[in-house]
């Protein structure tokens, strides 16, 4: 099924398909409820706007974030909407039996066939304590044992073999597209040694991007599921009528991870006027960092930021997320950059 799309994708050459990550930020006044509908509202959007996939991410004990029954939300998402992939960005493995996710995402398929994405990384997403309490493994870590998770839980939706006496039900034979997440060298070399495709969250980790994406198509392996490496590159996008409007969206999600940086994670903040007076010097530099791949700024700003990342990393597709506090400015944006993604063109020269 994916190897089939991915044929697709590089027979339009000029194009490069672009899609969506949503963590259904919970601002603050507002509820998770309310987030969780705004996610549905945003995911209606997507679909009109040609946005491929809208993902949805796994985190525990976040304030900002109401995606932690990540299938559950999925279900929901992919009910209201009616072609547009619907997936995880990530399903956090380690928290879960590898058979349970199966069923989970047996039942999706079953329900939405031909639409739903399992995207799987191997970090909790959350603490050590919140870990703890989700009760995986007492024993040890099960980030140790991600590569052998991955092969059962593919196991489980191959085809069933004559005699075999544990499957998913639903799931076995419904071959739902697996995707490896990471921001590591690790998931890179696992996802081109299972031949199967990488997206890679450079929109807040980008520190291993290059080498990662390097790494993975280098030792890529052809696969039954792909027989080219497939890279997909987080990029955060913050797109409004003015390059000053966007900075200011774009200071809800620097207070967040001046939250995170501090260990005071909350709900999304209003955006504010002069982040830089919030900050010190050491503060700055990290989540400079941290959020080095972001395109912010006016529509034509967005269109040729999102044009250079192409150009200078060639993926195959791009996942585009904005923590943005109104959500009337968060449709903006992503319609923003539905816009400027129709414009772009995919690199021929060799990525750097």
């Amino acid at each position: 099924m994916f190897l089939r799309a991915a044929k697709e994708s590089r027979m339009q050459a000029s194009s490069v398909p672009y899609s969506l990550l949503d963590l259904s930020p919970i601002p603050e006044g507002g509820d998770a409820g309310e987030s969780m509908r705004h996610s549905l509202d945003l995911a209606q959007h997507a679909e009109r706007w040609g946005y491929r996939r809208y993902w949805l991410a796994e985190h525990h004990n976040m304030p900002g974030i109401a995606s932690a029954a990540t299938s559950v939300l999925i279900g929901f998402v992919a009910n209201g909407t009616s072609t547009i992939r619907v997936g995880s960005g990530g399903i956090m493995l380690p928290n879960h039996s590898p058979l349970v996710i199966a069923e989970q995402f047996g039942t999706l398929e079953a329900l939405f066939p031909g639409r739903i994405d399992l995207g799987l990384g191997r970090a909790p997403g959350s603490d050590q304590m919140t870990a703890r309490a989700l009760r995986r493994s007492a024993t040890h870590d099960t980030a140790d044992t991600f590569p052998q998770d991955v092969e059962e839980l593919q196991a489980y939706f191959d085809d069933p073999r004559p005699g075999q006496r544990l499957r998913a039900v639903p799931g076995a034979g419904l071959k739902v597209p697996l995707w490896l997440l990471g921001s590591s060298l690790f998931s890179a070399q696992l996802s081109a040694s299972m031949g199967l495709p990488f997206a890679f969250a450079s929109h807040f980790a980008p520190g291993f991007m290059r080498q990662a994406v390097d790494l993975y198509r280098r030792t890529f392996r052809p696969s039954a599921t792909l027989d080219k490496p497939y890279v997909m590159l987080g990029l955060n996008v913050f797109g409004a009528d003015t390059d000053d409007e966007a900075r200011r969206l774009f200071s809800s999600l620097q207070q967040q991870f001046l939250a995170l940086v501090r260990g005071t994670p909350g709900r999304i903040r209003p955006p504010v006027d002069d982040i830089e007076s919030m900050w010190n010097e050491t503060e700055a530099a990290h989540i400079r960092r941290s959020l080095a791949c972001s395109v912010v700024g006016s529509p034509e700003t967005v269109r040729a930021g999102m044009q250079q990342f192409v150009d200078d990393l060639r993926p195959d597709e791009l996942m585009l997320t904005a923590q943005i506090y109104d959500h009337r400015a968060r449709l903006r944006s992503f319609e923003i950059a539905a816009e400027a993604g129709r414009q772009l063109v995919a690199a021929t020269a060799p990525a750097l």
